[in-house]
């Protein structure tokens, strides 16, 4: 038999039963228009991704910067913080893992090592065979896979800092890296280049390039872009010479004591390329843990040595006149580069087998 409720328990009973079925009513007439309200969110939200695209990251760590895409290209910050902790994407004060897009995706990123007193070879350059314009700089990144940037630290001189930014504004083809610009520091330099460059480019290739060079970007690709049997590769035009110990003399080695009579196998200093796994192993590795020696290209090559890579020697990157198979022209063995590089480089590209002939030469 059912419990009978006292008549004032029993009225309060009914009045908690209505103010339940009023509720549920409420939250039933609610419940169509939030599902309403979410649906309207969703089209809304993938009507603006769809307009907006996928977010350009600027390629910023720390104070290393590729101006090309942080100036002309636009997007969110990115913060470097180090190996092995990798790259983080910084928007609005928000540290997200990008889940390994911010690194842009190239065949080779080329290096053009310059300073502040190479304003004449960069306009040189830009007149010659390296485009003078962002669109352009793209436009080749497009056609060749390769990057092409000027690599350049920093200096406490006022008034060249204010000429470099006026000149970055203008062109936006710098990478600025985080070392102080001399000339007696090129091997520091050297590998602040690499590790910057593997930060903020996921490439095949690292080339180091010096401003008083020379180049056809198409072939430099083609080189590039062949197979090959290590994934360990050290391109360049290999050499051996003896050590220099007279302090009084060019290219003296203060550590030559370390070296014997004579230089290992290694590549001239102008150009040289190495591949992404060797860069790989220079990017995680602290930076007093390596040997720098006097000069920059004997120092590269005896990491390689330490590396254990494959040295792939390659005489078309040396040549001391233009011909059909030319990937890097310049003054070998007379000067390191172009000897008077500014207008050296524009009497080159009016010859038309420096800038007009084929890629590839034709079939005999």
């Amino acid at each position: 038999m059912p419990k009978i409720l006292p008549l004032s328990e029993n009225g309060r009973y009914h009045e908690k039963a209505f103010r339940l079925r009023q509720q549920q009513r409420s939250c039933g007439s609610l419940f169509p228009a939030f599902c309403f309200g979410v649906g309207i969110f969703g089209v809304l939200f993938a009507v603006f991704a769809l307009i907006r695209g996928r977010p350009v990251y600027v390629f910023k760590c720390g104070n290393t910067e590729d101006t090309l895409r942080s100036r002309h290209l636009g997007g969110a910050t990115v913060k470097y913080l180090g190996w092995p902790g990798g790259l983080i994407q910084q928007t609005g004060g928000l540290e997200v893992d990008p889940g390994g897009e911010i690194r842009h995706k190239v065949l080779g990123i080329v290096g053009i090592q310059t300073g502040f007193g190479s304003s004449d070879r960069r306009k040189a350059l830009r007149a010659t065979w390296l485009p003078a314009d962002p669109e352009g700089l793209i436009r080749l990144e497009q056609a060749t896979g390769l990057a092409f940037r000027f690599v350049i630290g920093q200096t406490k001189d006022v008034q060249k800092m204010t000429e470099l930014e006026k000149e970055i504004e203008q062109y936006k083809d710098f990478m600025l890296i985080d070392i102080e610009e001399e000339y007696h520091k090129l091997p520091y330099k050297t590998l602040a280049f690499f590790k910057a460059a593997y930060a903020l480019f996921d490439a095949d290739f690292y080339v180091k390039a010096d401003d008083d060079i020379y180049l056809r970007p198409d072939r430099l690709a083609t080189l590039l872009a062949k197979e090959r049997p290590s994934p360990r590769t050290y391109i360049g035009c290999m050499k051996k010479g003896p050590v220099i110990t007279d302090p009084k003399m060019k290219w003296y080695e203060p550590l030559g004591y370390l070296l014997g009579g004579e230089y290992f196998y290694h590549a001239y200093g102008p150009i040289y390329a190495l591949s992404a796994e060797v860069v790989a192993g220079l990017a995680v590795a602290r930076n007093d843990s390596f040997r720098m020696f006097s000069n920059e290209d004997v120092t590269i090559g005896s990491w390689m040595l330490a590396m254990n890579v494959n040295h792939e020697d390659n005489r078309e990157i040396c040549d001391s006149r233009c011909k059909p198979t030319s990937i890097a022209v310049w003054d070998i063995p007379k000067c390191s580069g172009l000897c008077n590089p500014a207008g050296r480089m524009r009497e080159l590209h009016k010859i038309d087998m420096c800038s007009k002939s084929p890629t590839l030469p034709p079939d005999e």
